[in-house]
């Protein structure tokens, strides 16, 4: 076993590890790991035309405190505006939301944000209590999965194949990542799983939206995922299905339809959602007459590891 540094605390660990730089993820053993930490470090910065007032700035970056195995272990948030408030809160899906007023920026503002997350693999399946109706939320179509005739005649398609739960995820996976090529320039934020599918092309939130219709017209519960995916740089988006589990809870099977696998260790959840709009990682307003333009960079990678013990 890798032998962890003595710390004085876990708030002082914790506040180390924040700081220390990224193992190199391409050299571990993914399939011996007892515990793992990451780091995610997120600057957000918005430049304005000019002085601009009542900056109402939404940011969902801050994974949830607890999904499955991964658990929430601190996280700090720096404004580059002295004047600013700031109020932490949750959404109805169990979301951490960072709401921040800043009164007046004059040409830019920065968000930098970091976050430290630890996993705990082979704790068994990943089970959340739900009752039917708390499912239906991600039975429907939501405004971004809304099904067109394509998506419908696919949902035929795939159900006749005769396979259920598990399986049947797994094809609808397979379907949406043969029918798709990863490109930037066909589809943005607002783009339709339908849309998306017309167009053949998509980004990873294109992939999730039409996996999610077609979950969705199967009768599977299945909710959008953003989060972030080690080794890539931004965000990365998948879906989580929802199967029957023992009494009133689920089995949570997590998949990745741009690469067509299951998301393993090196998936970190942020959200879920039914759609983007549900997680977009910033949203906001402000009193014009000037406009503003965001740009972002991310981080994400190994802060620390424990292994388990050779045999």
């Amino acid at each position: 076993m890798d032998h962890l540094p003595e710390y004085g605390s876990d708030e002082q660990r914790d506040a180390d590890l924040l700081r220390v730089d990224f193992l190199d993820h391409d050299t571990v053993d993914w399939s011996r790991l007892r515990r793992t930490t990451y780091r995610v470090q997120q600057r957000f910065r918005y430049e304005y035309a000019g002085p601009i007032s009542a900056l109402r700035q939404r940011l969902m970056v801050v994974p949830r405190p607890v999904h499955g195995d991964q658990r929430l272990l601190c996280h700090e948030l720096e404004v580059s505006e002295v004047r600013f408030r700031k109020r932490i809160c949750g959404d109805r899906f169990g979301n951490v939301v960072l709401e921040i007023n800043i009164p007046k920026v004059e040409e830019v503002v920065d968000f930098d944000v970091s976050v430290l997350v630890e996993r705990l693999p082979g704790r068994g399946q990943h089970l959340e209590r739900a009752k039917g109706q708390a499912l239906d939320v991600y039975r429907l179509p939501s405004a971004l999965t809304r099904p067109d005739s394509a998506l419908r005649a696919a949902a035929v398609a795939l159900a006749c194949s005769g396979e259920t739960g598990g399986d049947l995820a797994a094809a609808v996976s397979s379907w949406v990542y043969r029918r798709m090529s990863y490109g930037f320039d066909r589809t943005g934020v607002h783009t339709t799983a339908g849309e998306a599918l017309a167009a053949g092309q998509g980004v990873c939130q294109d992939y999730a939206h039409v996996m999610l219709a077609l979950c969705r017209l199967l009768d599977i519960p299945a909710r959008y995922v953003s989060g972030h995916l080690v080794g890539e740089g931004g965000t990365h988006a998948w879906v989580e299905v929802l199967l029957p589990g023992p009494g009133q809870s689920v089995e949570v099977h997590a998949w990745d339809p741009t690469h067509d696998r299951r998301a393993d260790l090196k998936y970190l959840t942020v959200a879920v959602g039914r759609d983007y709009r549900d997680v977009a990682p910033v949203s906001g307003t402000y009193r014009l007459p000037h406009q503003g333009w965001l740009s972002a960079s991310c981080r994400v990678g190994v802060a620390q590891l424990e292994h388990e013990i050779a045999a």
